[in-house]
């Protein structure tokens, strides 16, 4: 829930009080018949609920608990649906109250977000354990097979119920449009909620045996242990993406003609790589190859990145060392992976002609024949202070027509594929304050000769392009 000024939306406030007095209606049955009420189950299970909520923010465990507010609330989950499976709806629904209420959340509208979050809860868990209840689900002569159909079925009301709430808060909170709020919501979530509904049915079966109540708590203990090994994952995860925003930034304070350069080129090449049915760990690293490609720009003298003459021979060779610099950056970075071997190669060219080492057709790596691909389209189609960009259907003329002695023609089909089915935006990547592209600067259009594509370091050589058409980019 962001609202986008200080204030929040009048649509949001009225969303939040209509589910926090639809709430309070639920659970005022277990409060009214207080004495018919089984406390014995509501007040552990609320208690451990609450306790995971509070855990982010407790001192002594903050740095052990995986980042965010509410981290563990998916963990604990089947607390929750155990509570579907184990008592009446208003009693199922009190919960998840108090847990909620003291749960870490954003300190922009606080309050609000507290309530929020307890009344979507509570709601989602009365028509979960009304569903539970419709379908038969009794925890203490539960039968295997027959009882995981209702449990997963209850689970499933939750996950609907919650991603229903969350899409209609970000309507009103953000001003979202509806198919954003919701798209990809419910398909997402439904798997995991499956298995919760699952590992609480399994909890509440074995609180009503004869092991009783401390038994069921050790269903738990495997979910944790995944939940932390989730939380190293993402810390290392984290800690990649960190190592890799700090060299691009360096990057780009160093060449000031490319800024967004590196992170279009990543974008390009994942389009490449998901229409070529790479799976997500490769797609990833490959994303990583993009982003990086031009750190060995850090080892070039600023002065020739920025000159506004045409290079000298000499220059150009130094600039071209700009492969092997990236690649002996990065050659202790172990995540990094094949995206080491696109840093070195992305300048090689099909017919041999390439650099550093003149590598040839497939003896140039995989990763490196996407790159380059990636690397021209979105340099043909950035605005620079020395011209202005070509339309994407031109960019991809051009690519199409070097396809074979340049790029690899299956990657440039791959990139066309995508294109045609999304489109592409590029930000003005030159146009530094107080420096505007010149009215008088090249415009390519359809129709004009075809220069060559304008490839490369990306721009570690504006001027040289400028001097001569078609030279080997740099």
């Amino acid at each position: 829930m962001r609202a986008r000024g200080a204030e929040l939306p009048v649509a949001a406030r009225a969303t939040v009080a209509c589910a926090a007095l639809a709430a309070a209606l639920c659970t005022a049955p277990a409060l009214e018949r207080h004495r018919e009420t089984e406390w014995t189950a509501v007040l552990p299970l609320a208690a451990l609920y609450a306790l995971c909520e509070y855990a982010p923010r407790c001192p002594l465990m903050r740095r052990r608990m995986p980042n965010g507010p509410g981290a563990l609330r998916p963990v604990f989950f089947p607390v929750l649906l155990a509570a579907v499976c184990l008592l009446p709806p208003s009693a199922a629904a009190l919960t998840a109250v108090p847990g909620a209420l003291v749960g870490r959340v954003d300190p922009r509208h606080a309050p609000a977000r507290r309530v929020w979050h307890a009344a979507r809860l509570t709601l989602a868990l009365c028509a979960a354990s009304h569903v539970s209840e419709l379908l038969g689900v009794d925890a203490g002569q539960a039968r295997f097979p027959y009882a995981l159909l209702p449990a997963m079925t209850a689970a499933l009301t939750l996950c609907a119920v919650l991603t229903a709430l969350d899409g209609w808060i970000l309507v009103t909170a953000e001003r979202c449009s509806p198919r954003t709020a919701w798209r990809g919501q419910l398909a997402r979530s439904a798997g995991p909620h499956v298995v919760h509904g699952l590992a609480g049915l399994m909890m509440a079966v074995l609180w009503r045996s004869a092991y009783g109540p401390v038994a069921a708590m050790f269903v738990l203990l495997p979910m944790c242990i995944c939940s932390w090994v989730f939380a190293q994952y993402q810390r290392e995860r984290g800690a990649h993406q960190a190592t890799i925003r700090a060299l691009v930034q360096a990057v780009d304070i160093k060449d000031r003609y490319t800024r967004g350069h590196s992170e279009r080129v990543g974008r390009a090449s994942v389009l490449i790589a998901r229409e070529l049915g790479m799976g997500e760990e490769r797609t990833e690293t490959l994303r990583f190859a993009g982003i990086l490609h031009d750190v060995g720009k850090l080892g070039v003298p600023t002065r020739l990145l920025r000159k506004d003459g045409p290079l000298t021979p000499q220059e150009r060779r130094v600039i071209e060392l700009h492969p092997e610099y990236g690649h002996e950056m990065v050659r202790g970075i172990g995540f990094l992976g094949e995206a080491r071997s696109a840093i070195l190669h992305h300048h090689e060219r099909m017919d041999g002609s390439g650099y550093p080492y003149g590598l040839s057709g497939t003896d140039i790596p995989e990763f490196a024949r996407v790159v380059a691909v990636a690397d021209a389209f979105d340099a043909m189609t950035s605005t620079r202070s020395y011209r202005r960009a070509r339309p994407v259907p031109v960019a991809l003329e051009e690519l199409r027509r070097c396809a074979g002695t340049q790029f690899d023609p299956r990657m440039v089909a791959a990139l066309i594929g995508a294109l045609e089915r999304q489109d592409w935006s590029v930000a003005v990547t030159a146009d530094l304050p107080g420096e505007p592209v010149p009215a008088n600067a090249p415009q390519e259009t359809p129709g004009a000769p075809p220069e060559g594509p304008d490839t490369g370091a990306e721009s570690g050589d504006p001027a040289g392009r400028r001097a001569s058409g078609n030279v080997p980019a740099v």
